[in-house]
């Protein structure tokens, strides 16, 4: 199955940055960018690829430790940014952003605990991707706007895990699908 561990935003944050993604694909050459559903709007804490069946239960539980070890924290939608030369646009996050970057740390040390083979470290960067593009695509008109973008602030209560399922029909357009499979509530031990 095709994991990742991930904070979702909840419903009246995700209206919010609906309205700001909306006048986005107003602006010139919108079209060239294959813009993420509402479904597919988290922040992405571990990504774990292909996870057997058999390493599920374990990673669940060291995700569920990870979530009682953290507490609950405050975070807003602000901003935005480019990977890539335009190959992805992002809003991105304020607030207790150090809180985010540790429960994304404990998120990809539960998984080597669990057994799943992770990539690399690198530092986390908050973001929440908004569009993608296969090949460059000036997305600086995008980045100017969404410098003014602030979205209100929620508090973090959970980590969930989530299955993407990535398209199969070869039809332009058609979206990963998403399903969380576990969700913990964040504990506050510290």
């Amino acid at each position: 199955m095709r994991l990742f561990a991930a904070v979702i935003p909840p419903e009246d944050i995700v209206d919010e940055l609906a309205a700001e993604v909306s006048r986005l694909r107003r602006l010139p050459g919108a079209g060239r960018l294959r813009w993420t559903a509402r479904p597919g709007w988290h922040f992405t804490l571990a990504f774990y690829g292909e996870v057997a069946d058999d390493v599920v239960p374990a990673l669940s539980d060291r995700l569920a430790r990870a979530a009682q070890r953290s507490a609950p924290f405050s975070l807003a939608l602000a901003g935005g940014g480019q990977f890539g030369r335009g190959r992805a646009l992002w809003t991105g996050a304020e607030g207790d952003v150090e809180a985010l970057r540790l429960l994304a740390g404990r998120a990809e040390a539960a998984a080597r605990k669990a057994g799943v083979p992770m990539a690399e470290h690198r530092r986390y960067k908050a973001h929440l991707t908004l569009a993608r593009s296969r090949e460059a695509v000036d997305v600086r008109p995008y980045v100017a706007e969404l410098a003014e973008f602030a979205g209100g602030s929620w508090t973090v209560g959970d980590l969930a895990l989530v299955r993407s399922r990535l398209p199969t029909s070869g039809v332009a357009g058609e979206q990963p699908r998403y399903e969380v499979v576990g969700r913990w509530a964040l504990g506050g031990a510290g």
